[in-house]
């Protein structure tokens, strides 16, 4: 089968090739399958042929955007290879009062352009049929009015707090969610309290601190299963 225009174009994102193997969606997004790559000539031609449907849907119903702090060192990295994994649609880092920059990041040698071929590799390993979106680095105002628009805000917070995320998402029917991951250090009172004003709701995942690249993998985790994307 030939693929149309648009599917075309979006193999070139995936840096795909003839011969290679890869997840296709229906047109109303209900089935997907696995075809091989038999023929492409970009930018319009492509011919693939599927062999196998798989069960369920490879992709949510909702679309989740994790919002990281950007951490030191190379969590970052490991942050985007599992929330790929863990079916987020769009991962948006930014900058507050406890993170890293992106200059410091880079400072000693440049990586931040390794990040979207994380993501791309991430998302072949696991067979997902879309890429999730990696925005540019935003700052902590840019943030705050991003995730307010989304129909249910969540930041995660290891302070006193009077939700928790599985008890949030369990009352919730939004279909597109922003979750906040702080930094080492976590967020400060302020940026709570700003973020309260948008109408973005601090919630709990447990009793014990995490370090920010583990309460982004739990945190999604816990939305994820909430959603009957997991378990």
């Amino acid at each position: 089968m030939a693929l149309p225009p648009e599917a075309v174009r979006a193999l070139s994102f995936w840096a795909a090739r003839p011969g290679e193997i890869i997840t296709l969606l229906d047109p109303e997004g209900m089935k997907s399958y696995r075809a091989r790559i038999t023929s492409l000539s970009p930018p319009n031609v492509a011919v693939v042929v599927p062999f196998e449907e798989l069960p369920g849907r490879p992709e949510g119903r909702v679309h989740l955007t994790v919002y990281q702090a950007l951490p030191r060192k190379e969590r970052f990295e490991m942050v985007l290879q599992k929330l790929t994994e863990l079916g987020v649609s769009r991962i948006v880092p930014f900058t507050c009062s406890h993170s890293t920059t992106l200059l410091e990041r880079d400072a000693g040698q440049k990586k931040s352009h390794r990040w979207p071929e994380v993501v791309m590799r991430a998302a072949k390993q696991c067979r997902r049929a879309m890429l999730p979106e990696l925005a540019p680095v935003l700052n902590w105002q840019e943030t705050l009015t991003e995730a307010a628009t989304a129909g249910l805000g969540m930041m995660l917070f290891e302070g006193p707090c009077d939700h928790s995320a599985g008890g949030v998402m369990r009352q919730s029917r939004a279909r597109r969610i922003a979750l906040l991951v702080g930094p080492e250090g976590g967020f400060s009172r302020l940026e709570v309290l700003e973020a309260r004003e948008q109408g973005i709701v601090p919630v709990s995942i447990g009793r014990r601190i995490l370090r920010t690249e583990t309460a982004a993998i739990v945190g999604t985790a816990i939305i994820q299963y909430c959603l009957g994307e997991l378990g």
